[in-house]
């Protein structure tokens, strides 16, 4: 008994060690190859005849509800619905794309936890999404897509805010150049 007590504590020991280069670069490499093109996809599907020129589908998506009282007229939302819609298009684009970069990864990781909650909140109020597309934790189905899907990509994001993109990350390669910079000085 005591040898298996031994190896266990040497394997947990390794894994220690590992941790901390392997998980940022997992959870990125999970990100990419899993939530990267569904949020790319989705902003290609809110963009208009510019980049700055949202279309209608970008607008029902973020503010449906609004959306409809103004009689499908996005000009009617105003100017602060505009540059929401905008932001929100362009969050999908640069946020992933910096965290598969690892390029300012803690910050890229909070504005997609955000993003994701926003989402789920308009998921939930603006589109009216059903009940067992919402889910509820801890009830033994683990399939929801908003809820419980939702969480997981949370908790990849978690690990990228708490631990940063980890040594194989443009992140790692600006804090080398900055060091010796900050040292000189």
């Amino acid at each position: 008994m005591t040898r298996i007590a031994t190896l266990w504590a040497a394997l947990a020991a390794a894994l220690d060690r590992l941790a901390p280069d392997a998980l940022p670069l997992l959870a990125r490499l999970v990100f990419a190859g899993v939530l990267a093109g569904y949020f790319w996809a989705s902003a290609v599907t809110k963009l208009g005849d510019g980049i700055f020129s949202p279309a209608v589908g970008a607008y029902a998506q973020i503010f449906p509800r609004m959306l409809e009282v103004a009689g499908y007229d996005p000009a009617a939302l105003g100017v602060f619905s505009r540059v929401v819609v905008v932001a929100g298009t362009w969050a999908e684009f640069v946020l992933p794309a910096l965290i598969v970069l690892g390029l300012a990864t803690r910050v890229a990781a909070l504005g997609m936890i955000g993003f994701i909650a926003v989402q789920s909140i308009t998921d939930i109020f603006g589109h009216l999404a059903e009940p067992e597309t919402v889910g509820i934790w801890f009830d033994r189905v683990p399939d929801a897509m908003i809820l419980d899907q939702r969480a997981f990509w949370v908790l990849t994001l978690l690990i990228l805010l708490l631990q940063g993109a980890g040594r194989l990350s443009l992140d790692r390669v600006l804090q080398g150049l900055i060091r010796p910079i900050t040292k000189a000085s």
